[in-house]
């Protein structure tokens, strides 16, 4: 049933790249489209680019809020029942129904209150560069991710078209061992088993196809690409390439993830936010001086008079003046808001010294792995070469009859793998590189 399965998928596969549908359903891109694509669809970075818009306003609100506040109400409303009415000296209650327009301008503005605007603007500009910082790093977050699918589908497609190879060569070994049995030059136990490599060859071809088009199908949900449309990537260009970062120490190495990794800096930010936040909390200990201004009038249907005169000229009030605020018992709500600023700030130095020890331990780990890719692309294209040699030595030994089919067999699966092991090698190579730079927060994504 397994079989089956994979032979179906296999066939359903071949339809969707093959032919007419093939041209209509895939989307050809190179790995920077991919990258931009992912940027656009990704729902994680999109969500932090919303969230950006806040902070940038967010830390607007923080400088405004040194300006004075000003706000203007209007009361428009009816009283029905007892009017309470003061004429030469008389108190007069009588049932009226009195209409009342009435107006007020405040203006309000804190001269002391222990430096929390300063720190409340210093923390939300610290919060919009935390917030740039690890928007910075999503971007190389994403095309980390797709970089992974994109060069593992390209390996996919490297790995099905040396199966294919594989497999025709086979096929056409197999028709000439028909030949020499027919010609009485080898047995039948050797075509029998030629058949039978044949077969199983056709397996690991089918097995190539499915592994291949459930990376593109996976490939094509990260990029969120429409229902039955697939992505064609291109090839990258995997010739050998230098690094500048082997010659440097790991403590270099180090030093430059520190300074250049987007996630370090975001961090760095987030402290300094947190410390600010404190400093604001602990500003609700001292004195609040504020001045106000405010200015009221109104209008009663009870005064004969018109709405312009009761309006603007008789009932108007005005009064301005200080205000002083000296804390003494708040039921502990001021020090229960330092207490929790404090634990917030620790728990962010918490973090970064977290950052601090995973950075150090993820460059190490691309150095190494980097250095082990290189040592691998190297051994590997040794072996291959090795590998065509032997491989054409024992076919034309096999052709004369010097050699038995075993060696035949064992040097055609040698081959076959020293060129999935040397293409797994360069992909490995190209994808280790992306690794290091990213580890060192150097990993550049062309923008729009």
């Amino acid at each position: 049933m397994k079989y089956l399965y994979k032979l179906i998928a296999a066939f359903a596969f071949v339809i969707t790249i093959s032919g007419k549908s093939f041209a209509q359903d895939t989307i050809p891109m190179s790995f920077q489209e991919a990258v931009q694509m992912g940027l656009s669809q990704n729902i994680d970075y999109l969500k932090l680019l919303n969230q950006q818009e806040v902070l940038k306003v967010e830390r607007l609100n923080a400088q405004l809020n040194h300006l004075p506040r000003l706000n203007l109400t209007n009361d428009n409303f009816r009283q029905i029942g007892q009017q309470f009415q003061q004429v030469e000296g008389e108190l007069i209650v009588t049932n009226e129904i009195n209409n009342i327009v009435s107006g007020r301008i405040n203006a309000n503005m804190p001269i002391f209150n222990g430096l929390r605007r300063t720190s409340e603007t210093r923390a939300g500009k610290d919060w919009e560069d935390a917030g740039k910082f690890g928007l910075e790093r999503a971007r190389q977050e994403v095309m980390f991710n797709i970089a992974q699918q994109y060069l593992q589908v390209l390996l996919d497609e490297e790995l099905y078209n040396i199966a294919v190879e594989n497999l025709d060569n086979q096929k056409k070994q197999l028709e000439q061992i028909e030949g020499f049995v027919e010609a009485g030059l080898r047995t039948l136990s050797d075509l029998y088993n030629q058949r039978s490599e044949v077969a199983r060859l056709e397996t690991v071809a089918i097995d190539a196809k499915i592994q291949w088009e459930s990376d593109l199908w996976e490939l094509a949900e990260t990029l969120q690409l429409g229902p039955n449309i697939l992505p064609l990537p291109e090839q990258v260009a995997l010739e050998k390439f230098e690094s500048e970062w082997l010659n440097m120490p790991l403590n270099e190495l180090y030093d430059v993830a520190l300074e250049q990794r987007k996630d370090y800096g975001q961090q760095m930010y987030l402290e300094r936010a947190n410390k600010n936040l404190l400093a604001s909390a602990k500003s609700a200990y001292m004195p609040q001086l504020n001045v106000f201004f405010n200015y009221s009038t109104f209008f009663t249907t009870l005064d004969d008079r018109t709405f312009r005169n009761q309006f603007f000229t008789i009932f108007p009030q005005r009064s301005f003046g200080f205000s002083l605020t000296v804390p003494i018992f708040n039921n502990f709500d001021n020090r229960a808001a330092v207490v929790r600023a404090r634990v917030e700030f620790q728990n962010q130095q918490l973090d970064k010294s977290a950052l601090e020890r995973r950075i150090s331990q993820e460059v190490k780990l691309a150095f190494e792995n980097f250095k082990g890719a290189i040592r691998r692309e190297e051994a590997t294209r040794l072996q291959l070469e090795a590998a065509v040699e032997a491989q054409t030595v024992i076919s034309e030994r096999f052709r004369l009859g010097v050699s038995n089919f075993v060696d035949l067999s064992q040097a055609n699966q040698q081959l076959v793998t020293a060129q999935s092991d040397h293409a797994q090698a360069q992909y490995s190579l190209f994808f280790q590189d992306l690794m290091l730079k990213f580890a060192l927060g150097i990993l550049e994504v062309a923008k729009n």
